[in-house]
């Protein structure tokens, strides 16, 4: 076990999907001590039992169920947090997603006219609860969490953007909108909070397979790529998908002491889909 994040306390919201529960087990395989926040107590449960399989101090894991649009749950969840461990020391704002209504059904307007499951039909409720979900869901745990680390006088916050920030991927505007919002954000509030010692960063996957979406990716027989699918492969100089694992690399990374001059970036791990312009 590396000891980068010995007695250093860790804080992952969206703590039990696909890829930030791997964020968890690879602080805790650092030596951290992590809260895990994720509001289904089912899903909790099964993170600790992932999490005692795979060897590590249960006692070093705190999971509690909290929304991350609920202030007084963070904040209830924050004290439980330093009550037992005393500090905070890193934030991973991982909790986000889509919502159906904030998409089109045609990636874009044909030529004959028919603007049906265009953009013009999407419904607005759908998209301020996707940024809501995405924007509203970092900034409100930042407040909760990053203000102890202003207080003392270090810390380290870590957002979670996307593909779809820089290069316009079909159907999912809410999301591409939302998380472009995220990259912003953390370009000012690492500037804001610079002078504090608390860094910023944001990393963004590319195109990982998760439980979550793998109805979406994959074909019945779970090997085929969809049509959808082929396209990502076809953008993607690596061809293939991430594995969640590969993620773990650069979010520790960014969040140790190893990257103590690092602040206001966004890191891509994507196979090169970033960089590739299809040609």
């Amino acid at each position: 076990m590396n000891d980068r994040f010995n007695d250093k306390v860790v804080v992952v919201t969206g703590a039990t999907g696909g890829l930030c529960s791997e964020m968890v087990l690879g602080f805790l395989r650092e030596g951290a001590k992590v809260l895990a926040l994720g509001r289904s107590e089912d899903k909790l449960a099964a993170l600790t039992e992932r999490v005692s399989g795979a060897g590590y101090d249960v006692e070093r894991l705190l999971c509690c169920s909290a929304d991350v649009l609920d202030r007084a749950a963070l904040e209830a969840a924050r004290d439980q947090a330093i009550s037992r461990w005393g500090r905070i020391d890193v934030l991973v704002n991982g909790a986000g997603g889509n919502v159906a209504g904030a998409t089109t059904q045609q990636e874009m307007v044909g030529k004959d006219g028919d603007l049906s499951g265009t953009f013009f039909e999407m419904d607005m409720e759908a998209l301020d609860g996707v940024v809501k979900l995405n924007f509203d869901g970092s900034v409100l745990p930042t407040q909760v969490f990053a203000e102890p680390m202003a207080k003392a006088g270090q810390g380290c916050v870590l957002n979670v953007s996307s593909m779809a920030t820089d290069r316009a991927i079909t159907k999912v505007a809410g999301y591409s909108a939302s998380k472009a919002a995220i990259e912003n954000f953390t370009r000012w509030l690492a500037v804001h909070l610079a002078p504090s010692g608390v860094r910023v960063n944001a990393v963004s996957p590319g195109f990982f397979v998760t439980e979550q979406n793998r109805f979406l990716l994959m074909g019945e027989d779970g090997k085929s790529p969809t049509p959808r699918a082929e396209k990502i492969l076809a953008g993607t100089p690596f061809g293939r998908f991430g594995d969640a694992a590969e993620l773990i690399g650069a979010v520790n990374y960014l969040c140790s002491d190893d990257a103590g001059f690092v602040t206001g970036v966004t890191l891509a791990v994507d196979g090169g889909f970033s960089a590739y312009s299809g040609v």
